[in-house]
């Protein structure tokens, strides 16, 4: 195989998985060490891919406009968002340990946590570990990472290792799409590791996302509906076929006045 070709297969591989590392590399095309890394030089000098600690990240997700900006998502569906995060709140109990993915309705979720004591936060976004921040009864670890311009998010190798580290009685995780065929999906491929990681790692895990994402199947597949507890939407004109969704869909009432 030539160098461009392995280059070219790089590129496409990082594509579709999220996060490779030098290693995996390494093995995968059976050359040494020094090789890979002359490759990841060259592609990241190029704009290829996005170069981390041990490996490397697709730059075109990892810097898209796809996402919209988080001070925009925090006032859309905003009552939506509240009366979800208020039906989350009410499954934690004082003393238990969760993991808050990124997200406005994570997010809200994290504000509807104040009053909660004794709680263990693990989350890998820096807007809700900045909200945590402000709650007495809450201590709050932050996984590290590459942060993604726009929205505030920590991704790569160093993340998933955090959660992967650790075990906890929940974990509530955003979604661009949820559907009764594909799952749950997400609009880039960089954050999937990690909320793999997330799903691996909780006794639970609870989807948060309001109906505008029920039915809708974004880009990039993150697991089957088999792999969650529950999903927690409002009730809304726009929820279609909830019910083959079965009893992990749960449709929570909007007040439109909050």
């Amino acid at each position: 195989m030539t160098a461009a070709k392995r280059r070219a297969l790089i590129v496409e591989m990082i594509a579709a998985r999220g996060y490779l590392n030098a290693a995996e590399l390494s093995e995968i095309f059976g050359v040494d060490s020094s090789t890979i890394r002359r490759d990841l030089s060259l592609l990241q000098k190029n704009g290829k891919v996005m170069r981390t600690h041990g490996g490397l990240l697709p730059v075109v997700e990892a810097e898209s406009d796809m996402d919209t900006p988080f001070n925009e998502r925090l006032h859309m569906n905003a009552p939506a968002k509240t009366a979800i995060a208020r039906y989350a709140a009410g499954l934690v109990k004082d003393g238990q340990s969760l993991i808050l993915d990124n997200g406005s309705t994570v997010y809200a979720l994290a504000l509807a946590l104040k009053d909660k004591k004794n709680l263990t936060v693990v989350t890998n976004d820096i807007y809700t570990a900045m909200a945590l921040g402000t709650h007495p009864g809450i201590t709050v670890h932050v996984a590290g990472g590459l942060m993604l311009n726009n929205v505030y998010t920590l991704v790569g190798q160093e993340t998933v290792d955090k959660i992967d580290s650790i075990h906890v009685d929940w974990a509530f995780l955003g979604s661009e799409g949820v559907h009764f065929d594909s799952g749950i999906t997400n609009i880039n491929t960089v954050e999937i590791p990690v909320k793999r990681a997330m799903i691996r790692a909780a006794d639970q895990t609870v989807v948060l996302a309001d109906s505008s994402k029920i039915g809708y199947r974004a880009l990039a597949h993150v697991c089957p509906l088999n792999a969650i507890s529950q999903i927690v939407t409002e009730n809304a004109p726009a929820l279609k076929q909830r019910a083959k969704y079965g009893s992990r869909l749960v449709v929570v009432e909007s007040d439109a006045e909050e």
